[in-house]
C-alpha cells in the first residue's frame, strides 16, 4: 500500500519505518527537508516536497504532526486527500501538557475531519507510544491499536495496516469515538510524566469481544 507520513517526529518516523518493514510503499513529507531526508533514508522510504504532493500520491495519508499543526495540514492536504484515508495519530495535548485542550468539545480527530473536508478520517495509532509503534512486541506481547472512524471500509484499511506491523487491531466505533481514544492516550501519557517512565507503557484489552478485533 502507497502511504504518505506527514510529519518526521517520533511517531511518524517509528510508523513509517514499521510500514516500510511490513512491505508498505512510505513517503514522508514536513517543514524540514533536511530531516525529512534523513528521516526517510533511515526507513528506507522516498520523500515529497510537500504534504500535498505526498497525500496526493498516496492510498492512505498519516497525520503525525503535533495537534497544533494538525487542523492546519488536514486543511492544507484536503483537496489531494479527498476521498482517502486520513489517519489521525495526533493528540491534543495542551501546551504546558497538563490535559487535553478539546475536553467539553468535540475530539481532536472530528476537528480534523472538519477541515479534512472529503477525506475519510480514521483515529488511530494515537494510543500506542513511538516505542510501540516501533516494536509492537516490546513488552512480550502485541500491543492493541484502537481504532475509530465513521467509514467501515477505511477503519478495515487501518486495521490492516495496524495488523501488518505487529499491533491488534480494535474496533472502537465512530468517530466520536476518537474523545475516549483521545482521552486513554492523555491517561498512559500524564503516568509517563508523573513517574519518569520509559514510554514503553501500553494498552491490552483483555477478554476483547471477538467481534471488536478488527482482523
Amino acid at each position: 500500500m502507497k502511504i504518505a507520513i506527514i510529519g518526521t517526529g517520533n511517531v511518524g518516523a517509528a510508523l513509517g519505518g514499521s510500514f516500510v518493514r511490513a512491505g508498505h510503499e512510505v513517503t514522508f513529507a514536513a517543514r524540514d527537508g533536511a530531516k525529512t531526508a534523513t528521516v526517510a533514508a533511515t526507513a528506507g522510504a522516498r520523500t515529497a516536497s510537500t504534504p500535498s504532493a505526498a497525500a496526493a500520491a498516496a492510498d492512505v495519508i498519516v497525520l503525525a504532526v503535533p495537534y497544533t499543526e494538525a487542523i492546519r495540514v488536514a486543511g492544507e492536504i484536503a483537496v489531494d486527500a479527498a476521498g482517502k484515508v486520513l489517519v489521525d495519530a495526533t493528540n491534543p495535548l495542551k501546551a504546558d501538557y497538563s490535559g487535553l485542550s478539546t475536553v467539553g468539545g468535540p475530539s481532536g480527530a472530528e476537528r480534523i475531519q472538519k477541515a479534512a473536508a472529503a477525506t475519510k478520517v480514521v483515529k488511530a495509532f494515537n494510543t500506542v507510544f513511538a516505542s510501540l509503534q516501533a516494536n509492537p512486541g516490546l513488552n512480550g506481547q502485541a500491543a492493541d491499536a484502537l481504532i475509530a472512524g465513521d467509514d467501515a471500509a477505511a477503519k478495515a484499511t487501518v486495521a490492516g495496516l495496524a495488523s501488518s506491523i505487529g499491533l491488534r487491531p480494535i474496533d472502537a466505533g465512530s468517530l466520536v469515538g476518537a474523545t475516549e481514544l483521545e482521552a486513554l492516550a492523555w491517561l498512559n501519557i500524564a503516568l509517563q510524566l508523573r513517574t519518569g517512565g520509559n514510554w514503553s507503557s501500553s494498552f491490552v484489552l483483555i477478554g476483547a469481544p471477538e467481534k471488536a478485533i478488527a482482523a
